[in-house]
């Protein structure tokens, strides 16, 4: 059922009327064949939310993780307590959240880069570049270690993310075992990006900094693909065997343009092939796209 609250009746006036009938219908198509997914999706703007599908319900974050925590890091070296530009020891060695030793596996990480650098020097700006661009997971936990936890669960509540938690690094399966686990909602992914958006979540520059890096994605698997080529999106997505979310900021106009601009998230949990989960989110993309105002223009 659409929502029918006055901040979304609002917000979303402007868009096509068959919008949510449409999206409804997308999810419905996937759900006939597979009724144990988990689906949830967000469409928002500056004004409110657009539409939405169980935008509280909370999901295994998988990498999308590395924004609250990129823009932690950026918010410390603001504060003066963090030096992005200062260099550490690539390693592959951490300490779990319940205390054990424990290392990552290379075959896992979607970065060889860092891996090269394994023993070296690097920056941590780098660190924090190549944890969004190619979501590498060592370069994660490195920054992870840099950062705090405590660091990122203050992005939280002061971008007002409900339901977004990130209290673990990347394969801390000891902790995972805890009932330590990283969740998100997408309206809490939302809420990070619309404060980004607005120069809220940082000063003006650090938020425009951090967006750069989620526009220099190259990750292109889910929202990307289904809006057309060269449109500006700042994006995190993630990914594990029976989770696929993408969380972006698109720009119809341009990155220095935020007119028209809009956020959306979106969240599959349960198993199923991957393939199909990043195909329906593109499809929930396009659906947006074509229904934005003045979408039906291009």
């Amino acid at each position: 059922m659409k929502p029918e609250t006055a901040t979304v009746a609002a917000a979303a006036d402007a868009w096509t009327a068959d919008l949510h009938d449409v999206l409804t219908a997308l999810v419905a198509e996937e759900l006939s064949a597979a009724a144990h997914l988990r689906i949830s999706y967000e469409l928002a703007t500056t004004d409110g939310v657009v539409d939405t599908r169980q935008p509280d319900l909370q999901h295994y974050s998988a990498s999308t993780m590395k924004l609250p925590l990129v823009l932690a890091a950026y918010r410390l070296h603001d504060h003066g307590t963090l030096d992005l530009d200062s260099t550490l020891t690539v390693h592959n060695s951490f300490t779990s959240r319940t205390g054990e030793p424990y290392a990552i596996d290379p075959d896992e990480d979607s970065d060889p880069e860092v891996w090269a650098r394994v023993g070296q020097q690097v920056p941590l700006r780098w660190l924090c570049r190549r944890s969004i661009i190619r979501s590498s997971n060592l370069a994660t936990n490195l920054v992870a270690d840099a950062v705090g936890f405590e660091a990122v669960a203050q992005v939280i509540v002061d971008c007002e993310a409900d339901g977004v938690q990130v209290v673990r690094g990347i394969e801390d399966y000891a902790a995972q075992r805890a009932g330590i686990s990283n969740l998100v909602t997408v309206s809490g992914l939302n809420k990070i990006l619309l404060a980004l958006a607005g120069g809220t979540a940082a000063p003006p520059g650090t938020c425009a900094a951090v967006l750069g890096v989620l526009a220099d994605n190259e990750v292109d698997t889910d929202i990307r693909p289904g809006l057309p080529t060269g449109t500006w999106v700042a994006h995190k997505n993630g990914w594990v065997s029976d989770g696929v979310l993408d969380a972006a900021l698109v720009r119809p106009h341009g990155g220095d343009d935020p007119r028209d601009q809009f956020v959306l998230s979106v969240a599959i949990s349960g198993a199923w092939p991957n393939e199909r989960s990043h195909r329906l989110i593109q499809r929930i993309a396009g659906t947006v796209w074509q229904r934005r105002p003045g979408g039906g223009d291009d």
